[in-house]
Parts: structure tokens; sequence; C-alpha cells
């Protein structure tokens, strides 16, 4: 409490930043102490709020390390996250300021867990990535079906994800970096694996889900949330002594279905080649996205089958837009549990399952985003 401020958000002249920024000025009251910062003073001015305005540049280490101590909770738009964001989180680290992010790069994830998370534990910092429609719905979706079932006996859950919704250049960007970089990615993978001690008695399986009908078609999900969810069930013992996770994509019709499979991998094979990777960048660059008009249109549901103990039972997450509305929404929210709520005592990379849940839960349920659960028919 002795920092001048309780939230900073950083990057807040993006397109998912100014949504994040005109949130908070609605959901913070006045008790709270929050500023903008960028590099770019006219951009933060021109977004009209009536909150502080500080300097910090993502290319200059000093200028960031200067910004985490001013504040208790840092919070980061900024991204591709793998090419510009270590050095922000390495500065959370070092000065026991909590940090979060909207990553879906699993590489950066795993950076940050082998490079910083033990000088996170020391410095009683909580690194939280992942902060928005990737992965809070099934991360704390997963927590609440979990909740629901008897405990300390094997645990299956599966996920199944519908959505309607529109990219915005930012995302855009990370996903082909993501695409273009899977050697990387599996490189860092495997320094996490050496370097993350695994529960000596329990079983934690999660993964994509494998092809399925299921009254519609439910395909492969290869995504960060189930890695997210994995490493909520690592953290607590809460999801029993062996426990399994599968995400799914949803789609009623076998067109739909051939139109995702074939859409992604021709994303997947251009994102391998320079050329072919910025002329799809160009079709909608960062700082662009959907129109308001566009995003009221949007909407995402999630459902969870859990089963164990001979109990199973159905949980449904759902919202608006997902990308953009409620990913500011959950950051935001997540933002304000971290600084405010009544959170568990832990430090390191987290999740905010294990960092936040059912506060954060709560948060979200009076923000509009319905998390319900019955029993399975």
């Amino acid at each position: 409490m002795d920092r001048p401020y309780d939230i900073v958000l950083f990057g807040a002249s993006g397109f998912t930043g100014a949504l994040t920024a005109a949130y908070l000025a609605r959901a913070a009251g006045p008790g709270v102490r929050w500023a903008v910062a960028g590099r770019n003073r006219a951009k933060l001015e021109s977004l009209g709020l009536d909150v502080p305005i500080l300097h910090a540049d993502a290319a200059d280490p000093g200028s960031l390390a200067e910004l985490v101590r001013q504040t208790r909770v840092l919070v980061t738009t900024v991204g591709p996250y793998v090419l510009h964001g270590e050095p922000l989180v390495a500065a959370c680290a070092e000065a026991g300021t909590h940090y979060l992010d909207l990553t879906g790069e699993s590489e950066f994830v795993d950076l940050v867990y082998v490079r910083h998370h033990d000088r996170a534990v020391r410095s009683g910092a909580k690194l939280l990535h992942a902060c928005g429609f990737d992965s809070i719905p099934y991360d704390l979706g997963v927590l609440h079906t979990v909740e629901q079932l008897p405990t300390g006996v094997p645990l299956t859950v599966s996920g199944f994800l519908r959505v309607n919704g529109r990219v915005s250049g930012g995302t855009l960007a990370s996903v082909l970096t993501i695409m273009s970089r899977a050697r990387q990615t599996m490189e860092q993978a495997t320094q996490r694996r050496s370097a993350e001690p695994r529960p000596a008695d329990r079983e934690i399986s999660s993964g994509p889900g494998g092809l399925r009908y299921v009254g519609g078609w439910a395909l492969p999900m290869p995504t960060i949330d189930p890695r997210i969810v994995g490493h909520s069930a690592r953290l607590l013992d809460r999801y029993g002594p062996d426990f399994t996770y599968r995400q799914h994509y949803a789609v009623r019709r076998l067109p739909q279905a051939l139109a995702v499979v074939a859409g992604s991998g021709a994303l997947a094979a251009l994102a391998q080649i320079p050329r072919a990777r910025a002329w799809i960048s160009d079709q909608v660059k960062p700082g662009e996205g959907p129109s308001p008009e566009r995003r009221a249109r949007n909407w995402f549901k999630v459902t969870f089958l859990g089963q164990g103990g001979g109990r199973r039972v159905v949980t449904e997450v759902a919202g608006g837009d997902p990308g953009y509305d409620e990913t500011a929404k959950m950051l935001a929210e997540s933002a304000l549990c971290l600084a405010f709520d009544d959170v568990p005592d832990r430090a390191g990379q987290l999740t905010t399952a294990s960092a936040m849940g059912r506060p954060l839960i709560d948060r979200l349920r009076r923000a509009g985003i319905s998390f319900t659960t019955r029993p399975a028919k």
C-alpha cells in the first residue's frame, strides 16, 4: 500500500488495451488508484480518461523497472509477448509486483516459468498469463466443475467451445507469431519440463480432445487453454489424485468442421512463409478490430462435462463478445480481484484458478459472465 498506484495498465492505446481502460474507468470505484502507461503520451491522452499517464517503453528496461515499482498490480496488453513481453515480467518478478497479461503464447509462458518463476516466489510476485478469453472461461469453468464433484477421487472433465466472433490486428499478429515458432515452442516446453517439479503422488493429463461426434462435431482445440488448466490441476489438490481434461471446438455440421480444419491448416502453413505472414498481417493491422456493432452480435459458450466418484455434472460458462469486450472485462476484473480481494497467499507463475479462484468467479458473475452447473442426464 506504500506504492502510489493499485493498478497500472500498460498498452492502453492498443485496441484491447483501450477497451480494458474504458472498462476500468467504469468499474473501478473512487478508492481505486490506477493509471495508464505507454511510450506515446498523445495516444494515451486521446483516450479521454481522467487518470494519470505514466511513461514507459517496452524496449527500455530501465523505464519498465521504474514503472512497476509504482504499482501493486501491473496489467499489460502489449504483444506478441514473446517479442515484447519478457523485460516487463522480469521487472515485476524483481520488484514483487503482481503481473497480468493476455498471452496465448505457450512459448512465452514456459520461458517466463524457466527464467522468472523462482525470483517471483522470493519477491512475492504473482505472475499470471492468459487472463482473457485465453484462458479464463476454461480455467475457471473447470474449477467450477471440479468443485461440484466428489473429493479424493479420479476426475475427468471435457470442454466444448461454441463461439461467434472476429479477430483484431493484435490477435492476428499473436496467432501468426505462435504458428511461425513451432520449433522454439517445443524447445521451450522441453526446458520447462526439466525445470518444473511434478506432483509425485498425483496424475494430471490435459490437452486438446480428439475428433468426436456428440450431436455435432467436436474438433481438437490445440490452444494454450488445456495447458493452463493442467497447471491449475498441478497446483490445486482439489482436482483429485487422477485428473484428465480434454478441450474441443464444437460445430454443428460437417461442412463447418471441414472448413475449420482446412482454414487452420492453411493459416499454419502460410505462417511459415515471411511474405505470406506479412500479407496476412496487413489485412487487419494492429490497433484495428471489430466495430462496437459487430461486437454486440458476438457471443461464446463453453460447456463442460465433468464426472467422478459416481457423479456427472454439466457446467456452462457464457458471455458476449469473447475476444474483446469480455476479454477486457476478464482482464480488468482479474486486476481488481488481485488488488483488493482475499486471495490465496501464493507467489510465482500461477493461474487464475490457483491465484484467485472463487473470488474471481464471483466478480465475473456480477459483471455478467454466467457460470451455471446442473446434474448431467
